[in-house]
């Protein structure tokens, strides 16, 4: 049985969280006041909740548990980023949170998990009754020097998300998302968790997100957000009818170009490995794999 005390978080956690997760997920990015943020003031009509595992006075462990709000398929809940320091492992820390985070699920009625998994803990995932789904890539890219900023072709527009009306973004990054890989559909991106999740986050910077207007209509997106120097691209996308003309390119590599020169050194990402665009995309832009997680799944009785 594990000695670390497992308690619901709290704001002031966020610095231990961040840091705990730069250890166990480097790849990963969400400061300091937008990890501050999420505990604080919990995203709407997810009924999300987390918990940390202390030691020591020191944050040692972490997990939240939500509704998917995000999607028309009935009663999924999530389990995301359950991790636990390298030291307290192997000591039922991770079964602790884990056991808090389901039984959390099962007052909100949820009747279908997800969750995601590093390679070498998939013995645990599977040890607690999820099956291994598909695999996510995530991808560094070194912005020293500053990649070149792109010159669009006749018709089209780059445009900062600082100029656009929020509305506007939503829009595309839900048309866009409709039909991205995943294990459930994310076709219920209502505007309320989207301007909480991209649009309020701390994290975003407005000025580097970059949306592509082709005859005056907004039809491509790649959104910036970051810790310091460090650069996490949220989601690059095209709304469909728009596709094969390497525009949700041109958005990436201007957001890139906008990141770089405002001091980002590092820009990381993930795709499904089934999202053979972006991979290619992300190539072309000289991204290389740093890590790799699965999605696992499971019933809840």
């Amino acid at each position: 049985m594990t000695s670390e005390l497992i308690r619901p978080a709290r704001p002031e956690d966020a610095p231990g969280v961040v840091a705990l997760r730069a250890v166990v997920h480097p790849y990963l990015v969400r400061g300091v006041e937008s990890t501050r943020q999420m505990i604080a003031q919990p995203p709407p009509e997810e009924d999300w909740a987390a918990w940390v595992a202390e030691a020591d006075g020191q944050v040692v462990g972490w997990v939240s548990a939500y509704r998917n709000s995000q999607t028309s398929a009935a009663a999924v809940g999530e389990i995301s980023t359950l991790h636990v320091h390298p030291a307290h492992r192997l000591r039922g820390v991770g079964t602790a949170l884990l056991d808090a985070a389901l039984g959390h699920l099962r007052l909100l009625g949820a009747k279908r998990l997800l969750t995601w998994s590093q390679p070498a803990s998939l013995p645990f995932a599977r040890g607690h009754g999820f099956t291994p789904s598909r695999e996510l890539r995530y991808s560094a890219l070194d912005l020293r020097p500053a990649p070149a900023m792109p010159e669009p072709p006749l018709g089209v527009r780059l445009r900062s998300a600082a100029e656009v009306d929020p509305r506007q973004i939503h829009r595309v990054d839900a048309e866009s998302s409709l039909d991205e890989p995943g294990d459930v559909p994310t076709d219920a991106m209502g505007y309320d968790i989207w301007q909480y999740e991209v649009w309020d986050n701390p994290g975003l910077d407005r000025d580097a997100s970059t949306l592509v207007e082709v005859d005056g209509t907004l039809v491509a997106v790649s959104l910036v957000k970051r810790d310091g120097d460090r650069m996490w691209s949220a989601f690059t996308g095209t709304v469909p009818g728009h596709r094969g003309r390497g525009l949700a390119g041109l958005a990436k590599r201007a957001a890139l170009h906008r990141a770089a020169t405002s001091g980002v050194r590092v820009a990381y990402t993930s795709n499904d490995a089934a999202n053979a665009p972006m991979l290619a995309v992300n190539a072309r832009l000289g991204y290389r794999p740093v890590a790799s997680q699965w999605s696992c799944l499971r019933d809840l009785a």
